[in-house]
């Protein structure tokens, strides 16, 4: 009798009936039971086994069920030929850690941290509350493909008081976060159109299936330098004129004007707009937005939430020009919003409410501290760094004269548990800096540790230049 060769462990965790099905399955796919061949009845292999006819009942009813054997009616199971094995079980032998778990550092200058002491949990919990309810139930079904109609007012509203935006909630798309809505902006043009970026900037790195059309325009303590731009071929320019990412250089009134003029020479020129950290600005008045002194209609302006409220939250948008629209609709028909409907609505009664300006006042202030605690700081005792773009946002840059390699300070800090990003990570082409640059964050670390953040990077840096 075939499969006199089974044993089973009937101390194993594993079920007999699991067992029974692995070893035959084994056994078919070594060929050491030939094709055709008739499988012992469920009695005589639950006799031989000392097992029940219904444990071999299941293992058969498996290996039926993936095709390793037939079931001929008052004849019995025989092997099937198999062309291409369904699954073969193969030993894994992994190099390295799979553990996808965040690193734990003991200070992070990542500059997208926010301050988590600050978020009102109490009153964001109240509305997610009220709004997960049964009088909600018409939020289970797909929303409007722009987004929740209610959070689009308030966008509006706010836009318009903040940042002098003219804009209907018919014109906001809601989405996930820039790293999804640029790529929709870009469909609506010609898929051979040139894209200008800033060098270095926040889309230092485009996908690939843009990078052929990627241009790279340099940036200065201005701003992208408007002269090379117009020089270029590009019909597209995307920028962060109020902040550049991650300069923090700011677009100079002269050159807002030049760029403008770029963009309204030709009925195909664009520019995106991303107003991702406006909200929070410490040297001088508040910048105005592009969009907001645009008389052509040629700025698509982007914002998030991820600042202003929590990057986990996953609320970006951008106000299309009303020219672009219909193009839109036409080409986003079958679009669905990747934001949940029950997440935009928490976020709008909160707006509705007045809470989220109160908040941002707050945050203004918490990060005002901040930053100027970090300033003082480094002023005190490591004059000789240099520090810039330190008008606004929630980072600065950070150049330090060493004779070290950026990549042998990174790695120090690496070491040192500290968490680092360097400029080159922006750049879309080389540029060479006198100095190892780096971001510095100061978002996510309590004020009260700011101090001693500051003076443990200072140390991994191998920096003595201090007054300690």
């Amino acid at each position: 009798m075939e499969l006199l060769f089974l044993t089973l462990d009937k101390e194993d965790e594993k079920p007999l009936y699991e067992q029974l099905y692995l070893n035959i399955r084994q056994a078919i796919i070594r060929q050491d039971i030939a094709t055709g061949t008739k499988l012992p009845s469920k009695r005589q292999l639950g006799d031989f086994l000392n097992i029940s006819q219904t444990t071999v009942e299941l293992a058969y009813g498996q290996l039926l069920a993936e095709g390793y054997i037939i079931s001929k009616p008052r004849v019995g199971y025989f092997v099937e030929a198999i062309d291409e094995l369904p699954y073969v079980e193969k030993e894994t032998i992994v190099s390295g850690p799979l553990s996808d778990e965040p690193s734990s550092y003991r200070f992070d200058f990542s500059p997208g941290k926010i301050d988590e002491a600050g978020f009102p949990f109490r009153l964001w919990r109240k509305y997610a509350k009220d709004i997960y309810d049964e009088s909600s139930k018409q939020l289970l079904q797909p929303g409007h493909p722009q987004g929740e109609y209610a959070l689009r007012i308030e966008i509006a509203r706010y836009l318009y008081e903040s940042r002098g935006i003219h804009c209907l909630p018919e014109q906001i798309v809601i989405g996930s976060g820039t790293e999804q809505l640029l790529p929709m902006i870009l469909r609506l043009f010609n898929k051979t159109a040139k894209i200008a970026f800033e060098n270095p900037g926040y889309s230092a790195i485009p996908h690939a299936h843009i990078q052929s059309r990627a241009i790279p325009i340099a940036v200065d303590e201005e701003g992208l330098i408007v002269d090379k731009l117009e020089k270029s071929d590009a019909s597209l320019v995307y920028i962060t004129p109020s902040h550049q990412f991650p300069t923090g250089a700011v677009l100079s009134a002269t050159r807002r004007t030049q760029l403008l003029k770029w963009a309204a020479q030709e009925q195909s020129r664009y520019i995106i707009e991303d107003d991702y950290d406006s909200e929070f600005r410490y040297i001088g008045k508040p910048i105005p937005a592009l969009q907001g002194l645009d008389k052509g209609d040629n700025v698509i302006y982007m914002s998030t939430f991820s600042k202003s409220v929590m990057p986990s939250l996953r609320v970006a948008y951008f106000v299309l020009p009303l020219t672009l629209l219909p193009k839109y609709r036409e080409i986003f028909s079958y679009y669905s919003a990747t934001v949940p409907r029950f997440d935009q609505h928490i976020l709008a009664n909160f707006m509705r409410d007045g809470h989220f300006s109160k908040h941002l006042n707050r945050m203004r202030k918490i990060y005002r501290k901040k930053h100027d605690k970090l300033i003082s700081v480094l002023s005190k005792h490591y004059p000789a760094v240099n520090i810039s773009g330190d008008s606004a946002g929630m980072h600065v840059l950070l150049s330090v004269p060493t004779t070290l390699t950026e990549k042998e300070l990174q790695s120090s800090a690496q070491q040192a548990k500290l968490h680092i990003q360097p400029i080159t990570r922006y750049i879309l082409t080389p540029i060479a800096y006198e100095q190892p640059t780096f971001i510095l964050g100061f978002g996510g670390i309590p004020i009260e540790d700011i101090e001693e953040a500051i003076h443990a990077l200072m140390k991994a840096f191998h920096y003595t230049n201090s007054t300690l």
